[in-house]
């Protein structure tokens, strides 16, 4: 069940593949997903013309936003402690063991955060779209979750068998689990790094306020473009 050497090498690629996979799914599900859960929670249908359903609205996709602003922190914090040069090469790390900051509180935060991410972002896709966001990051990122511990393990031993006993892999634990180590966070290649989540953030912050897809669409394809200048300088920071 674990990733392969393609998989991992183009996770990015695959992750993107997956939101973009999940949005399409409009043209089979045309019922919102945010839409349908606030239907489901007030028990009967909505009428979207009106104005306390246009409250109602304003209020689910902004508690969407709010999850993916907790995934893009929780991406930056790893970020800041493992460095963006690392987080997003293509190879494989598996030498040194990174056990500070969130990699206390959970093994794969980044991971996580990604996870959270399509839980959040998925709110604007349909309810099958939301559905294959969740369920296809969960299991993809499982597969590449499984390649790393194999390596890990394979490189580290006993160490890592250690940190994988005290610390759990992808359910946060809210106490640290280990003492800290001796890692310096660099907040600034971390932001930059993760660009492209607080352009996703943003984007979903626009459609929050406005209810308007044009206007997050436009947001999202900037915040991409700015993206990957953005993250190339990241990687210069992380090199430094």
């Amino acid at each position: 069940m674990q990733a392969t050497e393609f998989e991992f090498r183009y996770r990015i690629w695959v992750i993107g593949g997956l939101f973009s996979l999940a949005f399409s799914f409009y043209w089979l599900d045309h019922q919102n997903a945010a839409i349908a859960l606030l239907a489901a929670l007030s028990g009967h249908g909505i009428k979207l013309e009106s104005s306390p359903a246009r409250w109602q609205l304003h209020l689910i996709f902004g508690i969407a936003d709010i999850v993916v602003i907790l995934a893009a922190l929780l991406r930056t914090w790893g970020t800041a402690y493992l460095r963006s040069n690392v987080v997003h090469d293509p190879a494989m790390h598996s030498r040194e063991l990174m056990a500070d900051g969130p990699f206390r509180h959970v093994r794969n935060p980044l991971y996580l955060g990604t996870l959270i991410l399509a839980i959040g972002l998925g709110m604007l896709a349909s309810r099958l779209g939301w559905l294959v966001a969740v369920a296809g990051m969960w299991l993809f990122l499982y597969r590449l979750i499984w390649r790393e511990e194999q390596e890990m393990r394979r490189q580290q031993g006993g160490q890592f068998d250690a940190y994988c006993a005290k610390v759990p892999r992808l359910l946060i634990s809210l106490r640290p689990r280990i003492p800290p180590g001796n890692g310096i966070p660099h907040w600034k290649q971390a932001l930059l790094g993760e660009s492209f989540c607080w352009a996703f953030a943003l984007g979903a912050g626009v459609f929050a306020v406005t209810l308007n897809v044009v206007y997050a669409y436009c947001t999202f394809v900037i915040g991409f473009l700015g993206g990957i200048v953005l993250r190339q300088l990241s990687h210069r920071l992380g090199r430094d």
